[in-house]
């Protein structure tokens, strides 16, 4: 008597929704429109939420409530968050590869170098957050009986245009130094290539970042830029992923409030960073403080 083979249907895979991350939920875009995202083959990968003006209005607000706690922690503890995100992104190395190789057309190797860079990055920033005020801050020589101290503040909320050829490490690198310093951030992902800016939002939500500190939309860069530079309750916008054209409308645009704007600029983001992406969204605070009458024997308090 044979016995009879069981066949086993074929098992359907399980497709990935990619959702926005505002205010540390994740959304659809409330206009309910999506875009195809595909590789540099033009092979289909996802459908992506395209946001809409009323997602970036959402996405400030989150950002603004956030402020607060996020600028009021101490320094250590915001370095202990970001290394937490790459300790999260290290366990999830696989499918950031996956993402990163289909998002921009690279071997596997190269997109594991890629993926490990932008770890590193975050590891890095996360060493700046309590050195940066001695680096910028400090006490300044002046005529007369006073201390005078400077230290830097973040500015406030910042809207950060994310690289468009770079999907993850050009994002890590504009992103991880505006919530170093205590900004809270509201992203624009790579229009083409929104797929591994959207998983970041996934890494941070498991990674102790207060909900609403980082706000990741995809969509139109220039359809979302527009109300992010006139929005009044936006303090600076990075354009790093605007075009000449485009990053011209958006800083007239964000005149309007006197909004810090960081303009586009060729960047090797392989290379460490220095300071310029930290200090260019922190305000210096300086305090007088009288120290009494100074005569020629020395102080006196």
């Amino acid at each position: 008597m044979s016995e009879k083979t069981e066949k086993t249907e074929p098992r359907l895979s399980v497709f990935k929704t990619y959702k926005l991350y505002v205010g540390g939920k994740f959304p659809r875009s409330e206009s309910g429109r999506v875009y195809e995202v595909t590789d540099s083959k033009g092979n289909w990968l996802a459908n992506a939420p395209r946001s809409s003006r009323k997602d970036a209005r959402d996405a400030v607000v989150a950002a603004r409530k956030a402020f607060g706690g996020w600028s009021g922690a101490t320094a250590y503890n915001r370095g202990q968050v970001l290394y937490r995100v790459a300790e999260m992104l290290e366990g999830r190395r696989e499918q950031f590869v996956r993402e990163v190789a289909d998002a921009e057309g690279l071997s596997k190797a190269k997109a594991g170098a890629v993926v490990d860079a932008a770890v590193d990055r975050w590891v890095w920033y996360a060493g700046w957050t309590d050195k940066i005020t001695q680096v910028v801050g400090g006490a300044n020589p002046v005529a007369g009986p006073y201390f005078n101290l400077s230290s830097p503040e973040p500015t406030g909320v910042v809207a950060v245009l994310a690289p468009q050829d770079s999907s993850f490490l050009g994002l890590v690198s504009v992103l991880a130094p505006v919530i170093a310093t205590g900004n809270t951030a509201v992203v624009v992902a790579s229009a083409k290539a929104p797929l591994p800016a959207l998983s970041l939002g996934e890494v941070l939500a498991t990674s102790d970042v207060p909900g609403g500190v980082v706000n990741i939309l995809s969509g139109g860069t220039a359809e979302l830029g527009a109300p992010l530079a006139a929005h009044q309750d936006v303090n600076a916008i990075d354009l790093a992923g605007a075009d000449a054209e485009l990053a011209k409308e958006l800083e007239i645009a964000a005149a309007d409030n006197l909004k810090r704007v960081l303009r586009p600029q060729p960047v090797d983001y392989s290379v460490t960073p220095g300071v310029d992406r930290m200090t260019a969204f922190l305000e210096t605070k300086t305090v007088w403080h009288p120290t009494g009458a100074l005569g020629a024997s020395g102080s006196s308090y």
